[in-house]
């Protein structure tokens, strides 16, 4: 997938693909480690009792083409001590109508060992589901993108083809 970096969720700022292959049912496996950067207000940092703004996320996706289905889980890989944030995304095809997609997103939010643990679980899971929509928005823009790709090759194979067609005709 080519999620990142996009205009909704500029916190991500690399990817890393650690491992990629299709197993035999012809689906394929990703592992990504996601670095990003959040602007933690500073409440939430003096809570913490870090500054530090920087994290990574472990993503593994599995996109079957077969079943026209894209799932992807990942878990933060830093402040582990502190929080844990298990989230699955699940997009399948609609059964009643192949225009629709449903999208179904879980979390799993543990804040341990700091003052405020259901305070701060309670702010991260409203601010998970209100940049659910992002989420949706940036995989859009990512179609949107690819389908621009693909048009832009075509027109330079059809750009290319004709010089060719043309000077098989001469001869």
């Amino acid at each position: 997938m080519q999620k990142y970096p996009n205009p909704m969720n500029p916190s991500v700022v690399g990817v890393d693909v650690l491992d990629r292959d299709i197993d035999k049912q012809g689906r394929l496996h990703s592992k990504r480690l996601l670095s990003t950067e959040w602007g933690l207000p500073s409440i939430v940092k003096s809570i913490i009792g870090s500054s530090r703004t920087s994290t990574y996320i472990q993503e593994h996706s599995v996109v079957d083409p077969k079943e026209k289905s894209f799932e992807l889980k990942s878990t933060n890989i830093t402040f582990t001590n502190m929080i844990s944030v298990d989230e699955k995304l699940t997009y399948k095809p609609h059964p009643e109508d192949s225009e629709k997609t449903i999208l179904t997103q879980e979390a799993i939010i543990s804040v341990k060992g700091v003052s405020l643990s259901s305070y701060l679980e309670g702010v991260m899971a409203s601010t998970m589901s209100a940049n659910a929509g992002k989420g949706r928005e940036a995989m859009e823009w990512v179609i949107r993108r690819l389908n621009a790709e693909i048009e832009e090759l075509a027109a330079t194979a059809r750009v290319i083809r004709t010089p060719m067609a043309a000077a098989v005709t001469e001869k």
